[in-house]
C-alpha cells in the first residue's frame, strides 16, 4: 500500500509534526510538550489527584512520576495530601504553573485558530468524525478480530 494512502501513516506523520512544533514552542519557555499537556490537564483551582492525571494524559505511571518530579523541581506544581484518600496526593498548580498553563493554552488556541483559517466547518466536522470513528473502532477492539488470518487482509 502507498504510504501516502495509509491512514496510520498519515496519522503518525501528522502527530509527529504537531509534537515537534509544540516541543519547539515549549523549548522557548524551558519546557516540553508533555509538561504543557500536564499543566493543561491539572484543574486550575482544585488540582487533580495524581491517580487521575495518568489516564487523562494517556501516560504510564513511571513516565508520569518522572514528569511530575521535573515539574515540581521547576516550581510549576506542588503536591498536597488528598483529603479524601490519604494514600494519594493532589497535584496543584503553583502561581508559576498557572502562568505557564496560560502560555500553553495560548499556543493551543493559536494552533487551533490557524488551522480553522484554512478549513471549513464541514471539513473540521469530517475530521472529527473520522478520528472519533477510528478511536471507537480501536476501543471496541474491532480492528483485529481474534483468529483473523492476517494474510487475507491488504496491509
Amino acid at each position: 500500500m502507498d504510504k501516502n494512502k495509509s491512514i496510520d501513516h498519515q496519522l503518525r506523520a501528522t502527530w509527529q509534526a504537531v509534537a515537534k512544533m509544540y516541543n519547539e514552542q515549549a523549548a522557548k519557555h524551558d519546557s516540553t510538550m508533555a509538561t504543557a499537556f500536564a499543566l493543561l490537564n491539572i484543574d486550575y483551582e482544585n488540582g487533580t489527584p495524581s491517580t487521575a492525571l495518568g489516564p487523562l494524559m494517556g501516560m504510564e505511571p513511571t513516565s508520569l512520576s518522572r514528569l511530575l518530579k521535573t515539574m515540581e523541581d521547576k516550581g510549576a506544581i506542588c503536591r498536597e495530601k488528598n483529603p479524601n484518600d490519604g494514600r494519594s496526593v493532589i497535584i496543584k498548580l503553583t502561581d508559576y504553573g498557572k502562568e505557564m498553563r496560560e502560555v500553553s493554552k495560548g499556543h493551543v488556541y493559536q494552533f487551533n485558530n490557524k488551522i480553522r483559517e484554512f478549513l471549513t466547518e464541514g471539513e473540521l466536522d469530517t475530521f472529527f468524525k473520522v478520528t472519533q470513528t477510528i478511536n471507537q473502532l480501536i476501543n471496541d477492539k474491532l480492528i483485529y478480530e481474534e483468529n483473523e488470518d492476517i494474510n487475507k487482509q491488504a496491509v
